[in-house]
């Protein structure tokens, strides 16, 4: 199994999409032979994560917390 990413195109009333020749070779596909197709929708994977994520502290009382860690009682 392998990883494409392509470009969905219209054709006529419906849409497609083209694999790569090298990608073709690399699985051995041959014309008119059944393949199935893993489809998901490219995100941004890091906003995913990360903007998620809910603190229960501010920025500041974390870096205050940091710094103490760091550098002890000042």
């Amino acid at each position: 199994m392998i990883e494409v990413e392509a470009k969905v195109r219209k054709w006529g009333r419906s849409f497609g999409v083209v694999i790569p020749k090298e990608k073709i070779k690399e699985e051995g596909i041959k014309e008119n032979q059944t393949v199935t197709l893993l489809i998901g929708k490219r995100t941004n994977v890091l906003k995913e994560t990360f903007g998620t994520l809910k603190f229960k502290k501010s920025t500041d009382e974390m870096m205050q917390e940091i710094d103490k860690e760091l550098w002890g009682e000042y």
